[in-house]
């Protein structure tokens, strides 16, 4: 596995930015000790699968940078504002943590902001001979980001969590829920689980963690006995809950959707006896799990918080406030890009091939490698909320095997 974390020799070239840092910033013992918790954010964006057509590369913008002999140039795509701009300024600011704990002298980050129109970022992005694209956030920008950056030869390294806008130069790089429910129906199974129940929302998220526990009960056995529907509301989820509980013929429900939700369906279906509850990856960090007895004993999986602790603590440190918990993906997308340009020549386009290595890479989430299909595998931990706390009952393995 390569260590992304190793710090890289150099002096930091974050000019722009290092005058928003607090300089109260703790010192930092390089990016493998890095590590916290907040929400993950899902993607809610629909799946595209079609690519518009490529639209002319316009010549470089007026604030373009003069030609790098030095440097690799990356754009950074993200919302800067509007209903997602928080959420962009903490990967951009994470991406800036990155290149100072590295000390990385090779690369230059420059921050395109896809709220204004994600295809004119793109356009920019490319015009100003950026060779990777970090971003974009959403998974409906994804076609008008490959619609300007295929024609030039230019791979993105995408923050969603949708497979379907995963190919040959898009790779996926958020935490998927489908391989959370995947990892939790294993160990359930391992723990006797056999029947299983689903209550799902209505929407892409509840018809993909659907496709996932169907997926994942033919590959680790038992049977899926019934599952409900609701629109999310603080009373639909109770009453599918109700319905699901009439029908019965299960020890194990999967509710897909998160904490707050979680525990009051998790009140309901208790009624009807001793029924192990599942979550996905939408519960990592949240603290509603702790404040119910309803919810005790369930189980869900998600990447090792060991790391991000102190990524967080660090991030508060400099900016002032806590991170959103998808910011780790814009810190190890750059410490990925630091390990690539290693044997990356300047001016040459980034070697994407080297994204496929079997062994992985380590990053503030845990180990985690793409596959041929462009989507991400994450080593996943499985956690399970007992009292006041969550613990993990089974840990994320340390490498993958080849």
């Amino acid at each position: 596995m390569k260590l992304l974390s190793a710090a890289i020799s150099g002096t930091s070239l974050v000019e722009k930015t290092k005058s928003v840092i607090n300089r109260r910033t703790l010192a930092l013992a390089g990016a493998a000790a890095l590590l916290g918790g907040c929400q993950i954010i899902p993607d809610t964006a629909e799946p595209t699968t079609s690519i518009p057509e490529a639209t002319p590369t316009p010549e470089p913008s007026a604030t373009a940078l003069p030609t790098d002999a030095t440097r690799h140039r990356v754009a950074l795509l993200v919302p800067m504002s509007g209903n997602t701009g928080a959420v962009g300024q903490s990967l951009a600011n994470a991406t800036t943590m990155a290149l100072i704990d590295t000390n990385a002298s090779n690369l230059r980050i420059t921050t395109y902001d896809t709220s204004q129109g994600a295809a004119a970022a793109a356009r920019r992005a490319v015009a100003d001979g950026n060779r990777l694209i970090l971003g974009p956030l959403l998974a409906g920008n994804v076609p008008a980001v490959q619609a300007a950056a295929r024609p030039a030869g230019i791979p993105a390294i995408a923050f969603s969590n949708d497979t379907t806008v995963a190919s040959a130069d898009v790779f996926v790089m958020g935490h998927i829920p489908e391989q959370s429910i995947n990892r939790s129906v294993r160990y359930a199974r391992q723990q006797g689980a056999s029947n299983f129940a689903a209550l799902l929302p209505e929407g892409d998220y509840g018809q993909r963690s659907y496709t996932a526990l169907t997926s994942s009960i033919r590959q680790h056995g038992g049977t899926l006995a019934a599952f409900e529907r609701y629109a999310r509301g603080n009373t639909s989820i109770v009453g599918a809950a109700q319905r699901l509980r009439t029908r019965g013929g299960y020890d194990t429900v999967l509710i897909a959707d998160g904490a707050r939700l979680a525990v009051q369906a998790a009140g309901e279906l208790k009624k009807s006896g001793d029924t192990r509850v599942l979550g996905t990856e939408l519960w990592s960090g949240e603290s509603a799990l702790t404040r119910s007895n309803a919810i005790n004993g369930a189980l869900f999986s998600a990447v090792s918080d060991s790391r991000y602790r102190r990524f967080s603590d660090s991030y508060e440190a400099r900016f002032g406030g806590k991170p959103y918990r998808i910011a780790t993906l814009g810190y190890d997308s750059v410490l990925l890009t630091l390990r690539v340009a290693r044997d990356w020549r300047i001016g040459n386009r980034f070697p994407k091939n080297q994204l496929y290595d079997s062994g992985g890479f380590l990053g503030v989430d845990g180990p985690f490698r793409f596959g041929r299909n462009g989507v991400v595998e994450r080593a996943l931990e499985v956690r399970e909320v007992r009292g006041n706390q969550v613990i993990a009952v089974d840990a994320a393995p340390t490498s993958f095997g080849n």
